[in-house]
């Protein structure tokens, strides 16, 4: 039973949707934290509708924050119960990306997934795992989970841009390279890395550039 994931958006400045970019927020966060990127990227993407959807959980003591799965060493869940979580929150994912596109009327290479920490992971690992490719990921400061299934399970290898602060001390700035191999070895050839020098466990206007940059690309604006 897959669950409906409540959205927030801003409409394509020139009014036509021509491509679709889903914000996939971090843990403890929602759909409203990414969703004002839109200012700054919608200038540059006036055909892109901008879609942030809240994680399906919501985390407890934390008024309006949310989470795609559990996180043990935070909340001291199970690794099972944490395994469980993110199952389904791949499940819901998917639902979301499906019905986005039938309501859209757009193809998957009209879409990019731009995620961050918690909402990277769930990025890297559900775009892999769609049979049809979408044009991009845009994976910033998050990590790769579960790498060693990724070659068996992989069944599309779009294009990822993979973006990290080198001062995060959230998600360690190691897990880029980590992933940037593990997606090697696993068969990517578009594969791409920006280090945000000073940077914490957030966004800094050089990654969004680099970002920016490599979403006209893929989706040929």
């Amino acid at each position: 039973m897959t669950r409906v994931l409540n959205s927030e958006r801003r409409e394509p400045l020139s009014g036509e949707t021509r491509s679709v970019v889903v914000f996939l927020h971090g843990y403890g966060a929602n759909g409203a934290d990414l969703l004002g990127l839109a200012d700054p990227l919608g200038e540059h993407l006036p055909d892109t509708l901008f879609i942030a959807p809240d994680a399906p959980e919501s985390v407890a003591g934390m008024p309006n924050g949310y989470q795609w799965f559990p996180i043990p060493w935070i909340d001291n869940s199970s690794e099972e119960e944490s395994a469980r979580g993110m199952a389904m929150a791949v499940q819901d994912l998917n639902a979301f990306l499906d019905a986005l596109m039938v309501d859209e009327d757009v193809l998957p290479e009209q879409v990019v997934l731009f995620g961050f920490s918690q909402g990277t992971m769930m990025s890297l690992h559900v775009a892999a795992r769609r049979e049809d490719e979408i044009a991009g990921v845009v994976a910033i400061a998050g990590r790769l989970l579960d790498p060693e299934s990724l070659k068996d399970e992989a069944v599309s290898r779009p294009p990822i841009m993979l973006i990290h602060g080198d001062q995060d001390d959230v998600v360690p700035p190691q897990s880029l390279p980590e992933a940037a191999e593990a997606l090697q070895e696993a068969g990517w050839t578009d594969v791409f890395a920006h280090i945000m020098k000073g940077t914490g466990h957030g966004i800094a206007p050089d990654g969004l550039s680099v970002a920016l940059a490599f979403m006209r690309d893929k989706l040929n604006l």
